[in-house]
C-alpha cells in the first residue's frame, strides 16, 4: 500500500487506494489526479450557506441556562427524575447518574442504558446496561418542539469566538477549519419546504405548518478545499458521525425520542427536496426521526408501554422524474471529470453508500459509570469547554503541556470510545474499529502503547518514546508559524480498520459507515477529554506507514482519524461568549 513518488504515505493520497483495496484490488494504483497542483487550502473559498428565503424562526432563548442546571454527569434536578420531568434509568443511590430519561421503548428490547436509551446492538452478545427504572406519570415541562429546539441548539449553536484563532466559529464538535461542510434541515410539516438550521442566526428558515417529524444531515463537498481532493468525501463522513453523536446527545438531554435512518436505495431523491442549487454536491443524507407521538403518549400515560409506537410522517420528497429522466439532479455535472475529477469520483462512491435497514431508535450517547468532573460540573461547562488545543497571535497548530493526568483522564476516554453508535450497521463497522492509544505520563498506566477495548486499556508495549516518535511522523511539526504538542500529550488515540475485512462484512457501503462511527466516537473522546479539563484535536496528518510501525499495526490497516489529547497552555487570548 505504499505510494510511488513524493507524496509518499501522505494519508490524502492513500485514500482512494484504500478503498480499492477493500473493494478487492489487490496492487491499487494512485489515480493520475493524485498528484495534479491544487491551491493551497487557505486560498479556499467556501460556497455560500444555502439560506432559504423568506421569514425565520429564532430558536428558543435560555439553551444555556438549561444545560447549566443539569450536572455533569449526575442526574437532573429532583434526583431520579430526569430535567423535563422524565424518569431517570438511575435510582437515587445510583452513582452513575443521568440527566436524561427512561424514554418508550419496545416491550422485547434490551434493558435501558444510562440515559434511558436502548443501547446498541453489539455484534459480538448483547447489550448491557443498568435496567429501567419504574415507570412514573410526571408532566413534561416544555412542549416536544421547544425541547428540539433546545436540541438543535445544543448540538449546533456557536460556542464562542477566539479573536486570535485563524479560524471561527467554534461549535460543540470538531470541524477541520471550523467548517462546517454538514449541515442540519428539519422538514416543515404538512408539505412546507425543508426549513435549514442556521447555528449563526440561532434561526431555522420558514414559518412551519405543523410539528417537525425529521432532521436530515447532510455534507457539502464543496466546503472542503480541492487540495484534499478525494479525502473530501472522507472529511464529509467523519463529520456526519460527529453531528450524529452531537445531534444524539442534545436530543436525550432534552428528553426527545428519535430514530435513526441510514441512507436507502432512493435516498438520493430527498436532496433536491431540500431546496439546494447544487443537490450533486452533498452526500447522501442521514435522517433522524423526531418520534413526537410516542412523546405524547409518554406524558399522558407514563413511560413505557405494550404498543409500537406510530411512525414519523413521511419525508417530503420532490416529484418523481419520469423513466428515462438523465441525468438525475444528484448526478455530477459531465464537466467536473475535467475540472475536478477527484469530486466527482468521491461523488460516486457516496451514491453507493446505502443500507437496507429500517430506522432504529437512537442509542443513548454517553457512558455508563462516569465519575464527577472537576472542570465541567454541568454540560453546558463541558461543551464549552470542549476545544482542539490553542496557539497564540492567530499562529496554527496545538501548543500544550508536559503535565501528568490522573488516571480518570485514561479512564474516561475508554468509556467514552467504547459507547457504539444506533443501528446494526454502524454499530458493526465500529466493532471493527481498532483503537490504539499513545500513552504518557499518566497516573497509574505505563507510557507507551495500549489497546482500548471494552471500556478499559490493554498495555502492549512498554515504550516510553512513542509521541515522540509520532511527533516525528506528524505532517505539521513545530515551525516559526505552527505548534505541535504531541510529545508531550498523555493521549494520542488511533482509529484503524482493516479495510478487507470491512468491505467482506458490510460491502462497500462499510467505507461510509465506519467513517460515521469513527466520527461518534473521536466526538466521544472530545467531549471525555473536556471533562479531563484536556483539549482533544483530531488529525489525519499522520504518515501512515511510519505510524503503523510505531503503533504496531498491521500494513493492512488504514488509520481512520486519530485525536491527540492534551494538556492546554493559556494563550492570554480572549474567548468571545456567542451562547444563548
Amino acid at each position: 500500500m505504499d505510494l510511488p513518488g513524493p507524496d509518499g504515505d501522505n494519508s490524502i493520497a492513500r485514500e482512494p487506494l484504500w478503498y480499492a483495496y477493500g473493494a478487492g484490488d489487490a496492487a491499487p494504483e494512485a489515480p493520475a489526479w493524485t498528484w495534479v497542483p491544487q491551491p493551497p487550502p487557505d486560498t479556499h473559498v467556501p460556497p455560500p450557506s444555502p439560506r432559504g428565503d423568506g421569514p425565520r424562526t429564532t430558536l428558543p432563548l435560555g439553551t444555556h441556562d438549561r444545560l447549566a442546571a443539569l450536572p455533569y454527569p449526575g442526574p437532573g434536578p429532583g434526583g431520579a427524575v430526569g430535567p423535563h420531568g422524565r424518569v431517570s434509568a438511575h435510582t437515587p443511590g445510583d452513582t452513575a447518574g443521568s440527566p436524561a430519561s427512561a424514554a418508550a421503548h419496545r416491550p422485547d428490547g434490551p434493558a435501558a442504558g444510562p440515559h434511558g436509551r436502548t443501547p446498541a446492538p453489539r455484534p459480538d452478545g448483547p447489550a448491557s446496561g443498568p435496567p429501567a427504572g419504574p415507570p412514573a406519570v410526571v408532566p413534561l415541562a416544555e412542549p416536544v418542539e421547544v425541547r428540539l429546539g433546545r436540541a438543535l441548539v445544543t448540538a449546533f449553536g456557536p460556542q464562542r469566538r477566539e479573536p486570535e484563532n485563524p479560524y471561527n466559529d467554534h461549535r460543540p464538535y470538531a470541524s477541520p477549519r471550523c467548517l462546517f461542510p454538514v449541515h442540519a434541515f428539519v422538514d416543515g410539516g404538512a408539505d412546507q419546504p425543508w426549513r435549514l438550521l442556521e447555528p449563526d442566526r440561532h434561526a431555522l428558515t420558514g414559518t412551519p405548518e405543523g410539528p417537525a417529524g425529521n432532521i436530515v444531515l447532510t455534507g457539502r463537498y464543496t466546503s472542503v478545499p480541492a487540495a484534499y481532493q478525494w479525502f473530501r468525501g472522507s472529511l464529509v463522513a467523519l463529520e456526519l458521525g460527529f453531528t450524529l453523536r452531537a445531534l444524539s446527545l442534545g436530543l436525550e438531554l432534552f428528553d426527545v425520542p428519535a430514530r435513526l435512518r441510514l441512507p436507502g436505495p432512493d435516498a438520493h431523491a430527498l436532496l433536491p427536496a431540500l431546496g439546494l442549487d447544487d443537490p450533486w454536491a452533498w452526500s447522501l443524507p442521514l435522517v433522524v426521526e423526531v418520534d413526537a407521538e410516542t412523546d405524547a403518549e409518554a406524558a399522558g400515560a407514563g413511560v413505557g408501554g405494550d404498543t409500537e409506537p406510530p411512525p414519523p410522517p413521511a419525508l417530503p420528497l420532490p416529484p418523481a422524474l419520469p423513466p428515462h429522466a438523465s441525468p438525475l439532479p444528484t448526478d455530477p455535472p459531465g464537466r467536473l471529470t475535467r475540472t475536478d475529477p477527484a469530486l466527482a469520483e468521491l461523488i460516486r462512491v457516496n451514491r453507493g453508500q446505502t443500507y437496507g435497514s429500517p430506522p432504529v431508535p437512537l442509542t443513548t450517547a454517553v457512558p455508563v459509570g462516569l465519575g464527577p468532573s472537576e472542570t465541567a460540573p454541568d454540560w453546558a461547562e463541558l461543551l464549552w469547554r470542549r476545544h482542539s488545543g490553542r496557539m497564540p497571535r492567530a499562529l496554527h497548530g496545538m501548543t500544550g503541556r508536559r503535565r501528568a493526568v490522573p488516571a480518570e483522564a485514561l479512564d474516561s476516554a475508554a468509556r467514552w470510545l467504547s459507547v457504539p453508535p444506533p443501528g446494526a450497521e454502524l454499530a458493526s463497522a465500529f466493532d471493527l474499529l481498532t483503537v490504539t492509544a499513545a500513552v504518557r505520563g499518566v497516573e497509574g498506566s505505563t507510557d507507551g502503547v495500549h489497546r482500548l477495548r471494552d471500556g478499559t486499556a490493554h498495555l502492549v508495549r512498554a515504550a516510553p518514546d512513542v509521541p515522540a516518535l509520532l511527533e516525528e511522523r506528524y505532517g505539521y511539526g513545530v515551525s516559526p508559524v505552527n505548534g505541535c504538542g504531541i510529545r508531550h500529550a498523555p493521549l494520542t488515540v488511533f482509529l484503524s480498520v482493516r479495510v478487507r475485512e470491512l468491505f467482506e462484512r458490510l460491502g462497500t457501503p462499510g467505507w461510509g459507515a465506519v467513517q460515521h462511527a469513527a466520527g461518534w466516537a473521536a466526538h466521544g473522546l472530545c467531549l471525555s477529554a473536556a471533562a479531563s479539563g484536556l483539549f482533544a484535536r483530531p488529525v489525519r496528518a499522520f504518515q501512515e506507514i511510519p505510524t503503523q510501525r510505531v503503533l504496531g499495526l498491521d500494513p493492512d490497516e488504514m488509520i481512520v482519524l486519530s485525536v491527540v489529547v492534551g494538556v492546554p497552555q493559556d494563550t492570554g487570548g480572549a474567548l468571545l461568549d456567542l451562547r444563548l
